[in-house]
């Protein structure tokens, strides 16, 4: 028999004129392997069909199971309930995003935003002939673009920044990990001043407060620490030379 543990999730529904905050208790029995998005499946198909939460591939590709647990952004799919000692797992939606209801939160408008706002593509002039061979790209320039375009948009990153808590409109580890994915990429044909334009302000690169939380708790481990710095300090040099 598994140990008894205690999945205490917060619920509310913002739509509903009689909805208030608090927290619910779930009591389950901990089976081997089991991750918090099955204890959150079993809940709902057990004890309350009302609990609501994100989940699409179940193997932290999709990002939408991301949430606070125990306090720190997590994905519900590859967090195990084994890897906690205290019998009661706290779960809380994420903040700096909108809430749906309960766990869920709508990260994917922040997301467009975002890419929106970084101008998330290749810009440049060519005339593409899809009949001949892609042009040849370095090895270590194309292992370099893919390392930063791992990132699956969770959205831990942002929930973990103390930066986005106080600035609305501050794009976050994600979006400055997107604009330095395309400053690299010599497909795109912007230069360092053009991203200056983007990044440049106090709610891009320059507000950053270098707390790395977003480094710490991105679950597909980019380094956005580097990252960060890097973009920072071609940014420097770029409002240095104006």
């Amino acid at each position: 028999m598994g140990r008894q543990i205690t999945i205490r999730a917060l619920k509310f529904d913002p739509q509903s004129a009689v909805s208030k905050p608090h927290f619910k208790d779930y009591q389950l029995e901990e089976i081997p392997s089991m991750t918090l998005f099955i204890a959150l499946g079993m809940i709902r198909e057990q004890l309350d069909p009302d609990l609501s939460f994100d989940f699409v591939c179940r193997a932290g590709i999709c990002g939408s199971c991301a949430m606070m647990i125990n306090g720190r952004p997590r994905l519900a799919c590859k967090t195990l309930t084994s890897s906690f000692s205290e019998n009661v797992i706290t779960l809380m939606p994420m903040p700096s995003f909108p809430l749906i209801k309960d766990l869920s939160v709508n990260t994917g408008e922040w997301f467009a935003g975002m890419n929106a706002r970084v101008e998330s593509w290749a810009h440049h002039k060519k005339e593409v002939d899809i009949t001949k061979p892609e042009e040849r790209v370095d090895p270590d320039e194309a292992q370099s673009v893919f390392e930063l375009d791992r990132c699956i948009e969770c959205g831990c990153c942002i929930a973990a920044c103390g930066t986005k808590l106080m600035r609305e409109n501050f794009i976050g580890a994600a979006g400055m990990n997107r604009a330095m994915r395309f400053l690299i990429d010599s497909h795109d044909e912007r230069s360092d001043d053009d991203f200056y334009e983007l990044v440049g302000d106090d709610d891009g690169v320059f507000g950053c407060m270098s707390l790395i939380g977003c480094h710490d708790t991105c679950p597909k481990q980019i380094p956005l620490q580097g990252t960060l710095a890097q973009l920072r300090n071609k940014m420097v040099k770029v409002g240095k030379a104006r």
